[in-house]
């Protein structure tokens, strides 16, 4: 199937990676993965894509309405898992324990959580990483240059504004899919 993502990804949508591509031969077993900007349902399939070409098994979670028949397997054979967003689980912790739990984890999450123009990200995913004490790793959804830049494994401090100023700046410039949402 790597062969077919790659065909798809770099010859018929012209896409591109950039940054950490040594990405797939030192890979990190746990990490959270974060992607910017998430401006359309486009940037699913470009992960989905991105994945297969470096060849790095990753997971998901989403809202548990998308996870019902038919389309409910398919997001669960790519590796998807469904949550509660109404619930009043400490969902920081819930995904932080599935760390401990797995071998290898790497979890995929979107910041903005939303396709719409955000101003702040959701700080979720920074309290995972450090509970769970595994890396980010960020990559752009880069639709006007067609790029999924990479970044190396990100470790977050005990300085929070510091550690957020430098992830803003790795995204800065960044087009998603629809531009005014980015």
């Amino acid at each position: 199937m790597q062969w077919l993502a790659k065909l798809i990804y770099f010859k018929i949508l012209g896409w591109q990676v950039v940054g950490n591509t040594d990405f797939s031969k030192n890979v990190v077993k746990k990490a959270v993965i974060i992607a910017v900007p998430h401006t359309s349902w486009h940037d699913f399939y470009i992960g989905i894509l991105l994945r297969a070409v470096v060849n790095v098994k990753t997971n998901f979670v989403g809202k548990k309405e998308l996870f019902v028949f038919p389309i409910g397997w398919f997001f669960k054979a790519l590796g998807g898992a469904p949550i509660n967003r109404k619930s009043k689980e400490n969902k920081v912790e819930t995904i932080a324990k599935l760390f401990e739990e797995k071998e290898e984890f790497r979890i995929t999450l979107a910041p903005e959580g939303t396709r719409k123009k955000v101003t702040e990200w959701r700080t979720g995913f920074y309290f995972i990483a450090k509970q769970a004490k595994v890396p980010v790793i960020m990559f752009t959804l880069d639709f006007e240059n067609k790029q999924n830049k990479i970044s190396e494994p990100f470790y977050p401090t005990d300085d929070a504004a510091a550690d957020f100023e430098f992830m803003h700046n790795f995204f800065k410039g960044v087009k998603g899919k629809v531009p005014e949402y980015s």
